[in-house]
């Protein structure tokens, strides 16, 4: 598999630095191929430009695929044409940044922004005029995985926990921005209590985000409902023969 690790920590030293390292190079030793975006290195720009939609979507995305000279027309900007061509190279893509006030931080959600644009993450139809989006569109068949730190304990992202459901707090980006544009979403690695992990917890957490990214080509996704799969109303809200008694984020995943 060609995998894309789009990273976002400031400090290369840092315990995401050092499990990002130990990720890639299992992933190289395992046979893959690996491209990395590491938006803080790269000093990536996260705030979107008029040049960024100055053009007709079709033509805007048409650089992505397309040679240099097409980017030499000014069509789209050589920054966003660089991580378009990981992204579409990519048979998986792994999101991987400490979670800062309950999301990604900016520079993460400006690489977003920039790079998943219309006629890329959005705005595709099919023949009938519906939108191809919720387990459909330009990414489908990919995988996608959000690898994430945080310096509350596991437990208070449990179900019951006081920040809310780890799934459902993720559900902007899992569901949101991945399973939106196509991707097929495995489940989340955590890595909690970041902020005082002993020498063996960093040796579990090393263990646990090892054996995942074993699994990238082989692990279950999440089942979320797909948008044009029978179970959503022309509205595109759930019928109600379905999961009748619930409501919320989880009546958007099969169960």
């Amino acid at each position: 598999m060609n995998i894309l690790w789009v990273y976002a920590h400031p400090d290369a030293r840092s315990l995401n630095g050092s499990l990002r390292d130990a990720a890639l190079e299992q992933l190289l030793v395992d046979g893959h191929t690996v491209e990395q975006s590491d938006l803080y290195a790269m000093q990536w720009n996260p705030v979107v430009q008029p040049a960024d939609y100055d053009h007709d979507p079709a033509e805007r995305f048409k650089v992505a695929t397309a040679s240099s000279s097409a980017l030499a027309a000014g069509t789209q900007t050589p920054d966003i044409v660089a991580e378009q061509q990981k992204l579409l190279r990519a048979d998986a893509v792994v999101l991987q940044f400490p979670l800062w006030w309950f999301s990604m931080p900016a520079i993460m959600k400006g690489w977003v922004d920039r790079v998943f644009v219309e006629g890329l993450g959005y705005g595709i139809k099919r023949p009938d005029g519906r939108s191809l989006r919720y387990g459909d569109g330009m990414l489908a068949g990919k995988r996608a995985m959000v690898v994430l730190s945080m310096g509350g304990s596991e437990h208070t992202v449990s179900p019951r926990g006081i920040n809310g459901d780890l799934d459902e707090m993720l559900y902007p980006i899992q569901h949101g921005i991945l399973f939106y544009t196509g991707m097929s979403v495995l489940p989340p690695v955590l890595v909690a209590s970041a902020d005082r992990m002993t020498e063996t917890d960093y040796a579990a957490a090393e263990s646990e985000l090892l054996q995942r990214v074993k699994g990238l080509p082989t692990d279950r996704p999440i089942p979320y409902r797909t948008q044009n799969g029978g179970d959503y109303d022309r509205r595109f809200v759930l019928r109600s023969t379905i999961d009748a008694e619930n409501t919320g984020l989880r009546v958007h995943t099969e169960r």
